[in-house]
This record gives C-alpha cells, sequence and structure tokens, in this order.
C-alpha cells in the first residue's frame, strides 16, 4: 500500500485573507490551523506569514518565530517547511520604478528565518516567471546562494516548479552539486504564467524528474483535488490548503485547512493508498528526527 504525505499551505501571502473568513493572520491562527490540519492527517505544514494589520504576506522574522514556536510546542512532530519565495514577487510598475527596488530582496534576507529557525523543510522556487499579476524573480545566481545557505543551516529544501524549464534548472543545479541528491520536487500547476492543472501536464512533468527525486504535486483552485488524485496514482505525494484554494467544492467556501486535509485524505484512502504519519513522512523522505 502506498504511503501519501499530506502538506497543508496554511496561508499563503497573496491577498486573500477577505475572501475567506478561514484563511488564518495572525501567528496564532496560522499555528492553530496548522495543528488542526495535523490532526486531519497532513505531516508537513507549509508556513507563510502575514502582517495581522495589513493582513498581507510578510517577511518579519519575529512573526515566523511566534509561528513557528506555537506549532513546535503543540505538535512537535510535525514537520515545518517555511517558504522563502517573498521578496521577489513585484509588479511591473515595481520593477520599473528605481525607489521600490528595496522590494526585492537579497537572497540571505529571504532564508534569515531558515536559518535562524532551522526547520525541516524549507522551499525554492525554481522559477522566474509571470506569476498572475506579478513577475517573480529568481535568478540562477540568488537561487545558488540561497541553496547554499539552506545547505548550511541543515534544512532541506524543497524544489517549486512551475513549469518543465524548471525542472531543466533543477537538473543543471543537481549536476553542478548546488544542490544535494535526492531532490525533493513540489511540482505546482495552474498559477498564471505556469503550466496548467491538467493531467497531460503532470504526466509531462513527472517524467522530466531526475531519477531518484521525492516528489508531490499539486493545483490551484477547482484543480486541487483533480490534481491530488493525479499526484496519488503517479505515485507522488500531494498539497492542499487555503494558499492554494478558498473552496473545498464548486461555489462552497473551505471552513478551514483542516476540512481540506481530511478530503485529500478521504481521496488518498479512496484510490487504495495510505496517508503518512508524520513519522512516516520523516522516514520516507529521510529526514533525521
Amino acid at each position: 500500500m502506498q504511503f501519501t504525505i499530506i502538506t497543508c499551505a496554511l496561508t499563503g501571502g497573496a491577498d486573500t485573507a477577505g475572501k475567506n473568513p478561514a484563511v488564518p493572520v495572525t501567528p496564532r491562527q496560522i499555528a492553530e490551523s496548522a495543528i488542526a490540519a495535523g490532526d486531519a492527517g497532513a505531516a508537513i505544514v507549509h508556513v507563510h506569514v502575514r502582517d495581522p494589520h495589513t493582513r498581507c504576506g510578510s517577511m518579519e522574522f519575529a512573526l515566523y518565530e511566534e509561528t513557528v514556536g506555537l506549532i513546535r510546542n503543540a505538535r512537535p512532530d510535525l514537520l515545518i517547511n517555511l517558504t522563502t519565495g517573498a521578496g521577489a514577487l513585484l509588479t511591473s510598475d515595481q520593477i520599473r520604478s528605481a525607489s521600490q527596488t528595496r522590494l526585492l530582496a537579497t537572497p540571505q534576507a529571504r532564508v534569515t528565518h531558515v536559518q535562524r529557525l532551522r526547520p525541516e523543510i524549507c522551499s525554492l522556487d525554481m522559477a522566474t516567471m509571470n506569476f498572475g499579476d506579478r513577475v517573480f524573480l529568481n535568478s540562477v545566481a540568488d537561487l545558488t546562494e540561497m541553496a547554499r545557505l539552506i545547505a548550511e543551516a541543515g534544512v532541506k529544501p524543497e524544489l517549486e516548479a512551475f513549469d518543465l524549464g524548471h525542472l531543466r534548472l533543477v537538473d543543471h543545479l543537481l549536476q553542478q552539486h548546488v544542490l544535494q541528491t535526492p531532490p525533493l520536487v513540489q511540482i505546482c500547476l495552474g498559477v498564471l504564467g505556469g503550466a496548467p492543472a491538467d493531467p497531460a501536464t503532470m504526466v509531462a512533468m513527472v517524467g522530466r524528474l531526475p531519477d531518484d527525486a521525492l516528489w508531490s504535486g499539486f493545483g490551484i483552485g477547482a484543480q486541487e483535488f483533480p490534481m491530488v488524485a493525479q499526484s496519488v496514482l503517479l505515485g507522488g505525494h500531494v498539497r492542499v490548503g487555503l494558499e492554494d484554494s478558498l473552496f473545498i467544492e464548486r461555489g462552497v467556501l473551505a471552513p478551514s485547512n483542516a476540512a481540506l486535509v481530511a478530503k485529500a485524505a478521504q481521496l488518498i484512502k479512496l484510490l487504495g493508498g495510505q496517508v503518512a504519519t508524520p513519522a512516516k513522512a520523516r522516514e520516507l523522505l529521510g529526514l533525521a528526527r
């Protein structure tokens, strides 16, 4: 029986908190949502933080420190995956405005919270691309420096691939020994500017993974659960959460991250699989306790 790891992407950094009241904002809300998601079957929680006043994404270390501390105190078994995507998403106007270049964070700034908090996993986006109405900037030089700093912290990078070219970059960085094997790859489908969320695309992406890769996949919006099924059928792990979709079914807002995780767990079981516990996830990913 195949074991499937569920990652729950708790809140993201997009302007979604006003679109669904279940989106957690404060460190306590994010931590409580993480704990409930773990109780529902998630082994990994993917963590962004938000400014409690603006309710938008933040890079403030104190918010990460509080959120991670609350999760670890309540559920020390859960694997924590911290984002490093913040600081690389800009609008065209921000890119054109010399006064706004401070918004483009340095590689060091983007991983400071990872170095200090040392989660089991952190994301590392392989993408320079259009990302909805913004532009995502990740140069090879920046990725190389971030990968070095992440490795020094003893954290496993989860390599976010939004299109086939991003997997080619994974191969290149492996060949240059910037990344260690086996890589952990997250196939991210459905973002405007990236690959579409459909079965043919996921099959193509899986076919271009490094031979020894560990991988997970997800689709955003209405394709969240179809891509859960597709990932399981192809032998991968899965991700769901309010970062990826605000709805649990057509026209019905998701009441919580836990509800999305529970639905994914039910789907995994219906397809003949078994949901991995945090301990099993550590074993599968080769992460020492």
